[in-house]
């Protein structure tokens, strides 16, 4: 049997390895919220509109899939292109779909959080900008539905800044998750978690910190005396764009009734429960969405910037 180190397996842009070897500073990007996050074409417009928001903001965009066999670091606009146009054809790619996506070429990976965070890790990568985290499923208590990203949090060394978790997610089961796995929620500027298309909600975070610089500094703390794992930086959604927490909560509720009523389970919940919502809400979380991703992408390259 061949064997495929990790050296062979992954595959840098040239412009993210030359960021790399000079010390510059990168912000890596996931690839399931342009197959499964959001509809064509808006999916590949955001997508490079956050690029353009990293590099304006003094950092190198190093969006992440998986493509012809390889881990790639640092798609081009093509690749996107195809991710993008795949949709939920493509393959939601979380830790243990590595080996598999890896051993067939033909297929198109998207990286979720956790597969993002092993690859951004891999190449070098600290810092990960994405919408919202996965987390524990309401009603995990019957179905044990719980994301692999807060299990990858607990063992990756690189920060994730988000909006939180995501709003159709029991928020108090994933932080108690989290604590368990002893990854550390950083508010920014926000002493509660937000809940992705909302600012607030009832669940403090461990900490508040109010600048990128501070932010940096408590990751190299972290880091440098051995204490491998993620950190969760917390970053609320603009409050222009933010949604009343009383709709939103009606659409989720309707939303898993549907996702219920029709049986759907696993890895193809959230995308449906998103697609559901902005229906639901008439394209308003979808802009929602955009927004706190672009929101993220500007947080997370300061923080690069000055790590």
């Amino acid at each position: 049997m061949n064997s495929t180190n990790a050296t062979d397996a992954l595959c840098l842009s040239d412009e993210i390895k030359q960021a790399l070897d000079s010390g510059r500073p990168v912000v890596a990007l996931e690839s399931t919220i342009i197959s499964h996050g959001m509809p064509w074409p808006q999916n590949v417009e955001t997508a490079l509109k956050v690029e353009n928001i990293v590099r304006e903001h003094g950092a190198v965009p190093a969006t992440i899939g998986i493509l012809d066999g390889r881990l790639c670091a640092g798609l081009t606009q093509a690749q996107i292109e195809t991710i993008g146009k795949a949709g939920p054809a493509a393959v939601k790619v979380s830790r243990r779909d590595l080996p598999f996506i890896l051993q067939n070429s033909s297929l198109i990976g998207a990286t979720t959080v956790a597969a993002t965070m092993i690859i951004a890790s891999m190449a070098g990568i600290r810092v990960f900008a994405t919408g919202g985290i996965g987390g524990v499923h309401r009603g995990a208590e019957n179905t044990m539905d719980i994301s692999a990203d807060l299990s990858e949090l607990g063992k990756t060394s690189v920060a994730v800044v988000c909006a939180g978790a995501k709003s159709i997610l029991d928020i108090g089961l994933t932080r108690e998750y989290l604590e368990t796995q002893g990854v550390p929620v950083i508010g920014y500027q926000t002493e509660v978690w937000p809940a992705f298309y909302t600012r607030r909600t009832e669940f403090p975070v461990d900490y508040q910190l109010d600048s990128a610089d501070d932010i940096a500094a408590t990751l190299r703390s972290k880091w440098s005396i051995g204490l491998d794992g993620g950190v969760v930086v917390c970053v609320p959604v603009p409050e222009a764009y933010a949604m009343d927490e009383s709709i939103m909560e009606s659409a989720i509720s309707k939303a898993l009734d549907d996702m219920n009523n029709l049986g759907i389970t696993g890895k193809d919940t959230t995308p449906f429960l998103l697609e559901r919502i902005a229906k639901i809400t008439a394209g308003d979380s979808l802009e929602t969405n955009i927004q706190l991703v672009i929101n993220n992408a500007i947080v997370a390259s300061g923080i690069a910037c000055s790590l």
